[in-house]
């Protein structure tokens, strides 16, 4: 692993850590990006969200973001949901020169919504102004609330559309996830369709 560029490996066993191994500089106290396993986090919240009943994923984000977030006629904008947003088939172009850029000018219509699956950052993106919106607290507020505080993951946080933390609360969080959305008994997701 350690010829791999890994910085960190964790396994887990029956919600204990089995084997800990840290490479290089990289120590348990180092943080680091998430990457796209971020989109996962983001994927819970947006859940959360809807368990607690401030959102529906089948709502039109232009509910929370407002018209023309995007350069797509209004009724091609209406058309894409918080759903279409997780499961990438906003029908948006893929294809541009930054496919981080949010700019309206940026998210261009290819596609009706639903009918053609891209990866593609922006719109999953624009998840977190969703939560924001729907919810009143900025995303890192909300994380803390309604996941960190939960699971007892204490170093992570947002930036730049980015989650950072430590290695320890990355297995919180899988661990979590293995267990359907229940920490040590306790609900945090509980809604087993969604």
């Amino acid at each position: 692993v350690g010829n791999t560029n890994a910085k960190a490996f964790i396994i887990l066993k029956g919600g204990k850590i089995a084997l800990e191994q840290y490479y290089g500089t990289f120590t348990m106290d180092s943080i680091w990006y998430w990457a796209s396993a971020g989109k996962s986090l983001a994927s819970v919240m947006i859940g959360k969200a809807q368990q607690d009943g401030i959102l529906n994923i089948n709502d039109s984000t232009s509910h929370y973001l407002g018209a023309a977030w995007t350069s797509c006629t209004s009724a091609q904008e209406g058309s894409i949901t918080i759903k279409e947003q997780l499961k990438m088939t906003t029908g948006l172009k893929d294809n541009v020169p930054d496919e981080n850029c949010t700019d309206d000018t940026c998210l261009i219509y290819q596609a009706d919504a639903g009918t053609r699956w891209a990866y593609h950052n922006a719109p999953y993106h624009l998840l977190h102004d969703v939560i924001e919106q729907a919810s009143g607290l900025t995303l890192n507020q909300y994380t803390n609330q309604k996941i960190k505080t939960p699971t007892g993951m204490g170093s992570g946080f947002w930036f730049d559309h980015v989650y950072y933390s430590k290695p320890r609360d990355m297995a919180r969080f899988g661990l979590l996830c293995a267990a359907n959305g229940n920490w040590n008994g306790t609900p945090v997701l509980i809604d087993p369709t969604y």
